[in-house]
């Protein structure tokens, strides 16, 4: 798969060192070379996107231990990036399993959920990208809607072609005036592009929905309004070398590195 963003990412232009992003990693088999092998890993359009916004890039491999000590793990970042990945477990907010769940992961649910928790706490900047999203919804007590093909006409909006984060799965969203989501994408209508066949249903405690779909009213946008930055995006921005929204929480991380250094 070609790259969305170039490897040769140019220097940042901000003075001082590069806000550190932690992103959560996934696990999954990946072939390389002559390997297929289990592997703790985040596909390259994340870092690149961060790289290109001028941060730098810290993997968090899945760790058990993060579960009790997730304070650890977050230790030295600016932010947190959840990823997109695979479904959350219906175990995770009390619900049984629809027969339609994809594959789940619970040590990967513990954990990220746990960072998730521990960075909300912190006041981190914290950015939710699909599935990732659907974390920050189920660690607030939020739940999640198992199979939009079963409870919205026209779902198949939100995953047209499956396997491709290309145009052809873009579709709008409308964004609240005046929301973080307006800002961070620059304008009240976001070209999305979107790959999921679940979403989010209760809203978490702490959270505000403020963007939605344009075909079916879906929950598209949540985010956490007492706090500097916290976002959550059913699309994919890593996906769209136009998208603002990993550069917003970029210059959120680059933000409070500024206001540590003042109160210091």
């Amino acid at each position: 798969m070609e790259a969305v963003f170039p490897l040769d990412v140019p220097a940042s232009g901000y003075p001082g060192r590069r806000p550190v992003i932690g992103i959560a990693a996934s696990r999954e088999v990946v072939q390389f070379s002559w390997w297929t092998l289990e592997c703790d890993f985040m596909t390259s359009a994340y870092t690149e996107a961060i790289q290109l916004a001028g941060g730098r890039v810290v993997l968090l491999p899945i760790d058990a231990r993060d579960i009790d000590a997730p304070d650890e793990a977050l230790h030295g970042l600016d932010a947190l990036l959840l990823p997109g990945g695979n479904d959350v477990d219906p175990a995770q907010y009390g619900h049984e399993p629809h027969h339609a769940l994809g594959p789940v992961i619970p040590v990967l649910d513990d954990v990220q959920l746990a960072l998730t928790r521990a960075a909300l706490a912190a006041d981190l900047p914290v950015l939710g990208v699909c599935r990732g999203m659907q974390v920050l919804n189920v660690a607030t007590g939020g739940t999640l809607h198992q199979h939009l093909p079963e409870l919205l006409e026209g779902s198949e909006e939100h995953r047209k072609v499956p396997g491709t984060l290309g145009t052809e799965n873009e579709h709008d969203v409308a964004i609240d005036a005046g929301s973080l989501a307006a800002e961070a994408i620059g304008g009240e209508v976001a070209v999305t592009r979107s790959h999921h066949h679940q979403a989010v249903d209760a809203i978490g405690e702490g959270f505000i929905v403020s963007g939605r779909s344009s075909v079916d009213g879906l929950v598209e946008a949540i985010e956490a309004p007492g706090a500097g930055f916290c976002l959550g995006v059913q699309w994919h921005p890593e996906a769209d070398p136009e998208s603002t929204v990993i550069a917003a929480l970029v210059e959120a991380a680059r933000r409070r590195i500024t206001q540590a250094e003042l109160s210091a």
